[in-house]
């Protein structure tokens, strides 16, 4: 995933450019970058923060840097913002998406003698190609466009200009971008949480497609927002952080609905109802609240030196780390009860892990209640996992079992049926694999429910494979 913040202002951005940046830090744990347009011209800075939180990467910068516009982003992937030259001039830029085309797209380039940089795995990075699609257009609005349109996926990106910053996101709108203004200029971000510390106040939430740019005194539309609506509804189930809203809905308030719709379905008789943290608390808060049952912590993450900063890429590792951040309350824990909420389910290691050592500490029972339905379709727009097979997801595991290899769309659609004698045994397997003493998944339509919009502007792929 990742996540960019820029700032435009009368006055020295640096601060509001290291703080904005650094409230998207739990949107990714590779790479963190800030690059600025002064009167020296542009200065850019780029580290790693698998070690270490971005506060403490980029403490020597926010200190040295000065200007009145600039650009920062967390990702997840790549190192960015890269800093190009061109026929426009000089420009950085700074991108969230996913490219599933990449490779057709550098043969054709290639094709026209153009060249590129490989990274240390030997592939191209996608934020240069992208910045090398819009160069072959006349201006930044045509090649902004054009890179959308070539593109197999999902792209929102911003470039900072020594004229000003163009904003735009993706055609279908799967990631948000929402501008602030305060009396010294503009910001754009993708979380509205780092708005309101400081000092912004809500401007606007660019729509699908929409392109703007905006200096310290002005902002303006340069392409007008299209009419359809893609926007990825896991946003709100697990990676947005609970202040932030989209579209006008709270993360928080959405994870408040998902839980009381879940309550409103089970019959479950648990002691205590627990979140798995971060994410579940706030859908276990909205079970509790709507079934009586009370709300517990029964296990505590480690956060003082545990923030979601490094997590390695080999599996068992990232298992392990994961345990070790949740510490048991083992008197709130044995002899008890207790059904657990969990955003999702993906490989299931991990939860299976959780489940294993609540048993461990003394717990009777362990009932399970994701936030979502199962995710049966690895995601095509954004990077959400490192998983590099839909075979990862313990959903088309047990679907093999049960089936065999050749697994037909059609058979695959009555999996992700709710009322389907296929989907029940999935979930049955599923629960006994993982050792939970029940399994029950949140329904689709009641999960689309929680968010309150239309359906049809939200991206359900992962769970029904509807594009």
């Amino acid at each position: 995933m990742g996540g960019f913040f820029g700032v435009a202002s009368k006055e020295d951005c640096v601060f509001d450019l290291f703080f904005g940046t650094d409230y998207h830090s739990h949107l990714g744990t590779r790479r963190a970058g800030m690059v600025v347009y002064g009167d020296d011209g542009f200065d850019k800075a780029i580290h790693s923060i698998e070690n270490a939180p971005f506060r403490t990467k980029f403490e020597k910068e926010s200190n040295d840097m000065h200007a009145h516009l600039g650009i920062g982003c967390i990702s997840d992937y790549e190192a960015q913002p890269i800093l190009m030259r061109s026929h426009h001039g000089a420009f950085a830029i700074t991108t969230v998406g996913k490219i599933n085309n990449i490779k057709e797209i550098v043969d054709e380039l290639l094709a026209n003698k153009t060249h590129f940089y490989e990274m240390s795995n030997g592939e191209i990075n996608p934020t240069e190609l992208v910045g090398v699609l819009i160069n072959q257009k006349d201006n930044f609005i045509e090649g902004i466009k054009y890179a959308q349109e070539k593109i197999d996926g999902s792209m929102t990106l911003m470039l900072l200009t020594p004229l000003g910053i163009y904003a735009a996101r993706d055609k279908l709108g799967r990631t948000p971008v929402v501008i602030g203004k305060k009396e010294s200029g503009y910001c754009a971000c993708f979380e509205s949480t780092a708005l309101g510390n400081l000092g912004y106040e809500y401007y606007k939430e660019l729509g699908p497609g929409e392109i703007v740019v905006f200096t310290p005194d002005s902002i303006k539309t340069l392409a007008a927002p299209g009419d359809k609506m893609k926007i990825c509804t896991f946003l709100w189930v697990y990676y947005g952080y609970p202040s932030s809203s989209y579209e006008g809905i709270s993360v928080e308030r959405m994870r408040n609905n998902c839980g009381r719709l879940l309550a409103g379905r089970d019959d479950a008789k648990p002691d205590v109802v627990a979140g798995v943290p971060d994410s579940g608390i706030a859908h276990a808060i909205g079970y509790s609240n709507a079934s009586g049952i009370p709300f517990s912590r029964p296990f505590i993450k480690y956060t003082p030196t545990w923030p979601r900063s490094f997590m390695p890429t080999i599996q068992s590792k990232r298992d392990l780390i994961a345990k070790m951040k949740l510490i048991p309350v083992h008197d709130l824990i044995k002899g008890k009860s207790l059904l657990l909420i969990d955003d999702s389910i993906v490989r299931g290691t991990q939860l299976r892990e959780t489940t294993e050592f609540l048993y461990e500490s003394g717990a009777k029972e362990v009932h399970v209640r994701p936030a979502c339905p199962p995710i049966v379709y690895g995601c095509k727009f954004l990077n959400f996992s490192r998983s590099t097979s839909e075979m990862e997801l313990i959903t088309r595991r047990v679907i093999k079992e049960l089936e065999g290899d050749n697994v037909s769309d059609e058979v695959l659609k009555e999996y992700c049926d709710p009322d389907s004698e296929k989907y029940q045994k999935m979930v049955d397997v599923i629960c006994e694999k993982l050792h939970f003493t029940s399994l029950r998944y949140h329904r689709l339509d009641d999960m689309i429910e929680s968010v309150g919009i239309d359906a049809d502007k939200l991206c359900t792929y992962c769970w029904n494979g509807v594009e």
